[in-house]
């Protein structure tokens, strides 16, 4: 039995089609699968709640973007219980990256189907203000999270999903946004020991997958199965000189640029002296001044190409 989590609302409404033609291939083979649709923000996490709240086995296959794979981690009970397979119809799909998960769906599908390798994938926790959320590409504090949370509302997310190019939103988020960031002081704490401070920092990035924001690499050697975050904190540029650094990002060239900082912990804690945009896989977080972020004891078996 498949229970297939469907945001028919992705990559500009195009998810409903999308599951249709999954839909046929299924009754033809005779796939036995319930499907559940979402209609508003976090009814994935109510729907996988309620699915998994028996601690039984069961496979989950989520057709939509980050954001709704994102909601589909968080509503997961028992994960030692649950097997993830995932049909990327989102605008990033940095998490479809990672894994070499095709964009073609019914390629997606017949990974899903026909298993023939899972991985153990580590799921992050964000921890603020006494809450916690999880998160399986990446979380964020500053600039790229700003971009993030305009994102949620922007017209060019739209425009580009329609003629293909959804790929490209972040970047040209970025400009907008570089027009209206200024940098902050971070703090950072790493693995409860070593403590690293930024007077002018743009954005730490805290990384479970090599890429974020539709295929920034900002942290290239980082692995989902390593029992490690690896860190970003970009710091001390002006803005033209990030401007100029980022493209490099997209094919992992930063990482010598100067104020480009990486750190890889278990742990990391870290603390701002303004309230800024944070995210979890690109969904957006109220403004924070600090938050902390681990890996959680029990990985996610995830089907992968």
């Amino acid at each position: 039995m498949y229970t297939f989590i469907i945001n028919p609302h992705s990559r500009s409404g195009k998810g409903l089609t999308i599951w249709h033609t999954v839909e046929a291939q299924l009754e033809q083979r005779q796939i036995c699968y319930t499907a559940f649709f979402t209609k508003y923000q976090r009814q994935a996490t109510t729907y996988v709640r309620k699915l998994t709240s028996d601690g039984s086995s069961r496979v989950l296959v989520v057709l939509g973007g980050d954001g709704t794979l994102n909601e589909v981690i968080n509503g997961i009970c028992f994960p030692e219980r649950v097997t993830l397979g995932y049909i990327p119809t989102g605008s990033s799909n940095d998490f479809a990256r990672s894994f070499g998960i095709p964009n073609d769906p019914l390629r997606a599908l017949e990974i899903i189907l026909n298993p023939g390798r899972t991985v153990h994938m580590d799921v992050g926790t964000m921890s603020y203000e006494g809450k916690h959320r999880r998160f399986a590409v990446s979380a964020g504090i500053g600039f790229d999270a700003a971009i993030c949370h305009e994102a949620v509302v922007s017209k060019w997310k739209r425009i580009l999903n329609r003629i293909h190019l959804g790929k490209f939103t972040y970047a040209v988020i970025a400009l907008h946004r570089l027009l209206l960031t200024s940098t902050c002081p971070f703090h950072i704490v790493l693995d409860d020991e070593k403590e690293v401070s930024f007077p002018k920092g743009w954005f730490a990035a805290v990384m479970n997958h090599p890429c974020e924001g539709g295929g920034f690499y900002f942290c290239p050697d980082a692995r989902p199965d390593d029992g490690q975050l690896d860190v970003l904190v970009v710091s001390g540029l002006k803005a033209p000189a990030l401007l100029l650094t980022l493209p490099f990002a997209l094919f992992g060239k930063h990482t010598k640029f100067h104020g480009v900082h990486l750190f890889r912990c278990k742990k990391v804690s870290i603390h701002t002296a303004s309230a800024l945009p944070v995210h979890t896989d690109g969904e957006p977080v109220f403004l924070q001044r600090c938050f902390t972020a681990s890996i959680e004891a029990c990985p996610l078996k995830v089907i992968v190409s």
